[in-house]
């Protein structure tokens, strides 16, 4: 069944936890080698119309970077909540 009606048939499965951090970093270091290994043929590139890729390249990196930046603060996020006290959900708001 699929569209706005359908019930799902089971439940769903947990999300996947993984290297995140280490995932990301590999990703952004995979476009900047490939940005530098494409500098030097930048003629070459921009001659037949394709300087975009260069670019593309560079702008993988930079995005990288902010998402290096987001995936760190997001597994320290999810540390600092694993470690902190829970709270009870049976008690209401200003009950002590």
């Amino acid at each position: 069944m699929t569209g706005p009606t359908a019930t799902p048939q089971r439940e769903a499965p947990a999300p996947l936890e993984g290297p995140i951090v280490a995932t990301v970093t590999g990703g952004t270091i995979i476009w900047f080698v490939m940005f530098l290994g494409q500098l030097p043929f930048y003629g070459w590139f921009s001659d037949h119309g394709h300087a975009w890729w260069i670019w593309t390249c560079l702008t993988g990196a930079g995005l990288g970077c902010f998402g290096i930046w987001y995936v760190r603060a997001r597994d320290a996020a999810i540390k600092r909540a694993a470690s902190a006290p829970q709270a009870d959900p049976e008690a209401g708001p200003g009950t002590d």
